[in-house]
């Protein structure tokens, strides 16, 4: 029984030995039957940068009004809606105010009756019948009518309310038949084509920060990098978050809409690194690889990847400055495979 075992047991390992074999033969062919792979290269270089830290923001428009009425009175005509273009000095809201109207209207019939007896007193001062005492008090009420009825005017033309500038309506807070009064939102406009970045910056990157000074933004929602220009700064630090508000002026851009989220790039230090374009490295599941070339073969590489800077990333670790980095075909490459560069 015992050399029945012996001889089952020597019969599997001579088996397992044979398979060990096989497999060994068929790798090694593998290795050989690899065609030769055309692949542009480039040279490692290490190259110096300006650091930046991100800081979150808002863009908004520099022109923003919230429109309101200067009398009271009911909503009689409500001419725009939302996302409607506007001119400056275009009607938007026409209200009811018949009291203004009859206010008006009796300051007018007062300024009349006041020219009329102007005109006497000023014939019969003329004929020395009166005195200049009774001229004056002619002429003191007729100025008196005059500034009536210029009050009544003006309050008469409030009940048209006009866009102050030109834009874009973006909000409606009223409609017809709702009562406006001073203080009571009726619209809302801004200007799109004057845009700002507006962020709240650490009060420990400040010092990086001056009046004037380019910065680059970015949009990701419209995938945009603008260069924005610091056109104010916060004189003081909010206790709460020890942020300060900077603005931003940025570029007419249609890409851009109010309220898109933003990222301000705040230079902090210059760094060297080595950057290389991003179609070098190749992510195979959790890891990052990218070939180089030597000996006419490529030879593949671990690397760590750092700030990804638009076309190209930084290589934290992995690569060697001077060596020849596969830049085009390195997706179809294996370890070892012969290469020919273009």
């Amino acid at each position: 029984m015992r050399r029945t075992c012996l001889f089952v047991f020597g019969s599997l390992l001579s088996l397992a030995l044979s398979f060990s074999g096989c497999g060994h033969k068929t790798k090694s062919h593998t290795a050989e039957i690899l065609p030769t792979a055309s692949v542009r290269v480039q040279t490692v270089e290490s190259r110096k940068r300006m650091a930046t830290e991100d800081v979150v923001g808002t863009v908004r428009p520099k022109l923003r009004s919230v429109i309101e009425a200067k009398v009271s009175g009911r909503i009689e005509r409500m001419l725009v809606v939302p996302g409607q273009m506007v001119k400056a000095g275009e009607l938007l809201v026409q209200l009811n105010a018949a009291e203004i109207q009859a206010r008006y209207d009796q300051a007018n019939a007062l300024r009349e009756q006041a020219e009329r007896e102007f005109k006497r007193k000023e014939s019969l001062f003329k004929d020395k019948t009166i005195s200049q005492a009774e001229f004056d008090v002619a002429d003191s009420q007729l100025r008196v009518a005059d500034a009536a009825v210029k009050e009544a005017e003006t309050l008469l033309s409030y009940i048209k309310v006009v866009a102050p500038f030109d834009g874009v309506v973006t909000a409606k807070r009223a409609d017809v038949g709702d009562l406006a009064a001073p203080g009571k939102a009726l619209l809302e406009m801004e200007d799109p084509t004057t845009l700002r970045l507006e962020a709240d910056v650490p009060e420990a990157l400040m010092g990086k920060i001056s009046l004037g000074d380019k910065m680059a933004v970015r949009a990701p929602a419209a995938g945009a990098v603008l260069e924005g220009i610091v056109s104010e700064i916060a004189p003081v630090t909010d206790p709460n978050s020890r942020t300060c508000l900077v603005k931003l002026d940025l570029p007419a851009r249609a890409v851009l809409r109010s309220g898109q989220f933003g990222r301000l790039a705040v230079p902090v230090a210059e760094v060297t690194a080595i950057r290389v374009p991003a179609s070098a490295v190749i992510v195979r599941g959790q890891m990052e690889i990218a070939f180089v070339v030597a000996g006419g073969k490529a030879q593949m590489r671990l690397v760590k990847t750092g700030k990804h800077l638009e076309n190209e990333v930084e290589i934290v670790a992995g690569l060697d400055p001077g060596e020849q980095i596969v830049v085009e075909g390195a997706s179809q490459l294996f370890d070892g495979q012969p290469v020919e560069v273009k």
